[in-house]
Parts: structure tokens; sequence; C-alpha cells
């Protein structure tokens, strides 16, 4: 069991808003009080006033109105001067980048294995203790990521719950094939073991197979070429629809969803039609392609936070050459285009493209997506009970209600008026366990 969920005494005086009744070094306990100033229980709707929740062995049992005092045995995290609201989700990152593309290339042909995994370790604490309780990481090394997730979901590790795609399938030369730029040596050993690229139908189908023989959980396929692959191809449609129509149809009857990397409106209209789940980015929308994602259902995570990351760096030269004109055509364009899909009623979920930015800046998100047109109520919502509904998981998590994960929040003031206040979370609880608390890391809990 976990040793300690709450600070030791010391820090609870210098913290005295967030009170504790339990003893360092004690095993966690198996009922925990949480009393909440204001409360967002179901994002979308009003919050409630002073209430408390409680939890039983890592979920919630209740949810109360007012300040309820702990039965005996409990332990009680004082939020009373705090908003609480569910754990986000991120939709959209990358947990074995760190969001600094010329250290990544300097390092790229001496990081191993074990250098990447504590690389993406202390990333997924950092998006841990920015208030993501679960994200979906959609490109990374299979078995890493996967040894990560279950490390994280046995106690061994801190960090997120997490869903993971392994590699994204790409065509050839496509967005997303390693080898794309590299010299003659070093792109032969990248064929050696590349398992994500194929080319035509059936290959398709195999790609989808070995990713979910190396544990994917979802599917990611690139539809159209990418801004930041070193390979001077444009945005455009890269993947055909026979291609498309395989991975998904391969995808679904494993019981996988399908996130889809896609810039230009025809990759996206394609990807859309053979029965995608998510558009990642979705940066060049058309009303056709608005039109279909409405009547499919199609949801659109659209990373705002990346275009504007990526031209960023772009511009400082710490890309490859071939990386900028693609920045500034996305860049230009992103905007426009998430806006009148927000306008449209285009169902919205949140991701970030972290990785591409730096970890545990990922809340950035909700300003932008207020700019662009949404209130700060329906940006919470697409991070927390949009997101659940995308993963499949709105029984498991993105609220506040019995029988659901005990992933809670709290930020100083209410987010419902000031978005940017989810850029300073206060504390952290992840499955009933303590993460962060006065805004303040708590000491990772041991077996």
């Amino acid at each position: 069991m976990i040793r300690s969920l709450l600070l030791a005494t010391a820090l609870a005086a210098a913290t005295p808003a967030f009170a504790q009744t339990a003893a360092p070094d004690t095993p966690a306990p198996k009922t925990v009080y949480v009393q909440a100033g204001a409360l967002l229980d179901k994002p979308g709707g009003a919050p409630r006033g002073p209430s408390t929740v409680v939890i039983r062995d890592g979920r919630i049992a209740e949810v109360r109105d007012g300040f309820v005092a702990p039965e005996a045995g409990a332990t009680l995290v004082d939020l009373r001067s705090a908003f609480v609201l569910p754990g986000l989700i991120d939709l959209h990152v990358h947990l074995f980048s760190e969001g600094d593309p010329m250290k990544e290339r300097l390092n790229a042909i001496t990081q191993d294995d074990g250098d990447s995994l504590i690389i993406a370790e202390e990333d997924a604490r950092k998006d841990l203790e920015a208030g993501f309780t679960t994200v979906r990481d959609l490109s990374a090394p299979p078995r890493l990521i996967r040894a990560l997730r279950d490390g994280i979901a046995r106690g061994a590790v801190d960090g997120p719950t997490i869903v993971n795609a392994g590699e994204m399938i790409s065509i050839t030369g496509g967005h997303g094939d390693d080898a794309n730029g590299l010299a003659e040596p070093w792109a032969d050993a990248v064929h050696l073991h590349q398992v994500n690229t194929c080319d035509g139908a059936d290959d398709c189908r195999r790609a989808v197979r070995a990713q979910v023989g190396l544990g994917a959980q979802v599917i990611k396929f690139a539809a159209t070429g990418g801004v930041l692959s070193n390979v001077a191809g444009g945005l455009g449609q890269q993947m055909t629809s026979d291609e498309m129509k395989a991975i998904v149809e391969t995808a679904h009857s494993f019981g996988r969803r399908v996130a889809v990397h896609s810039h230009a409106a025809a990759g996206t209209l394609a990807a859309v039609n053979a029965g995608a789940d998510t558009i990642e980015h979705g940066t060049f929308l058309d009303d056709t392609t608005i039109a279909a994602m409405k009547s499919h259902g199609t949801w659109l995570v659209p990373t705002m936070l990346a275009p504007v990351t990526a031209l960023a760096n772009a511009r400082a030269g710490v890309l490859p050459a071939a990386v900028l004109p693609k920045a500034e055509q996305a860049a230009a364009a992103a905007f426009d285009s998430h806006s009148r899909a927000i306008r449209a009623g285009v169902k919205i979920a949140f991701g970030t493209d972290t990785g591409v930015s730096r970890h545990g800046d990922n809340a950035r998100e909700f300003a932008l997506l207020v700019k662009a047109g949404m209130t700060p109520g329906q940006a919470i919502a697409a991070a927390t009970v949009n997101a659940a509904d995308a993963l499949d998981r709105k029984g498991e998590i993105g609220s506040i209600e019995p029988g659901k994960w005990a992933d809670l929040i709290a930020v100083p003031g209410d987010p419902l008026k000031d978005v940017r206040q989810l850029e300073r979370i206060d504390f952290v609880m992840r499955h009933g366990i303590v993460h962060k608390l006065g805004g303040k890391r708590q000491p990772f809990p041991a077996e």
C-alpha cells in the first residue's frame, strides 16, 4: 500500500488551507473526505457551493452538500478555500519528447532506451502535477510506453493514467516514417526495426495488428503530411482512402479507437468518411469537412498550442529547414479553422500535442480555446466529460460522481470566470492518492 497520503506536519502548518488528520509514513487511508469551497462535479453544468466528496478505496462514494465532518478513521483534506473540479484529460501528448527540439536532435544517436524512459517518467510527473490525471500518448516507443503505463498503474512510478497508441502508422516517406531525412547508415538501421510504415490496404492492416500486439490501446495514423517531419512534402493528403479504411476497420475489430493526424481538408474528410474517432489538429477545415464531422459525430482535438510553439521553434532555427514553411502555413490557418468548427458545433475534446511544447504547460491550451470562441465552461468540459467520452471511458473519469475514480484537482480561484486559473494547480489527486497539496509536490509514495 502507499505509505503516505498527506504532507508532513511542518508543511501542513505552512499551508493551513489544506488540513489533514493522518500522520506521515502511515498507510494511505481507505476513506478520504475532501471538503470543497466550490465544486464543479459535472462540467458543462453549474458548480455547487460548499461540498464534501467522500472517497473509498480510490473511488468516489458520495458527493454531499456542505462541509461534512469525516467519519472515525477517515482522512480529511481541507479545500474549503479552493475550487475543486475533476482531474483534467489531455488527449494528445508525447511523453518521450521534452519539448526541446534542439536537444532531441543532438541526442538522437546517443540516447538509449533507458535514458528515454527516465525522460518520459519525468514528463509524466510534470503533466500530473499540472492537473492532468489522464493522458493519451499518441506516438512513443511501443514497449517503453507500455512499461511506463503499467508502472504508473501499479503504483511503481508517479504519473497520470496513460492510454497509449504505440507508434503512429504512416506510409513510406510520409509523416511518421522515422527514416525521413536520415543519412543512409541511420536510415538503413531504422528500416530494420520499423513496423509502423505501410503501403496499401493489406499492409496497413498488418501495421495495425503489429501495434496492437505491442500493447497499443488506441491506434493513430497520419492521413496527411506533418509540420515537424523532416521532409518537404507539404501538409496535403498522403494516405489513400483505402488505406485509411483498412486501418480503421482493423482497429475497430480489436476494440481500439482511432486517432488521426490530419492537416489538409481532403485528408481530414477521407479520414472522417473512413470512420475515424478523433481528428488531431484539423488545421485546414472547410465547410464540407465540418459538415461531415458533425454528421459522423467525429471529435476534433484542436491542439492549438502546437502550431504556436512549432512556429516559434522553426523561426528560432532549432528545427530542420523543411519545417519552417509548413509551420508558417499551419499557424496561419489553424486558429480560423478551429474557430469555425467551434461555431458550427463540431464536438471538441481537449488535446495539446505536448512534447512539441513543454510538459507541465498543457493548461495554456485553455486560453487559446476560449480565444477561439469557447466559454471557459465549454473549454473545461472539453478536457473532462468530452475527453472521457472520446476515450470511451466516461463511466470511469471526467466528472465527480459515485463509482468513478477519485481524480480531483483544485485551483485558488474560479476557472469559470478566468480559465487561466487552470494554469495554477494547487491540488492533484489521482485514484484517491494525493500527488500535490498546497501547490507543492507530495513525496512520492512507496509501497
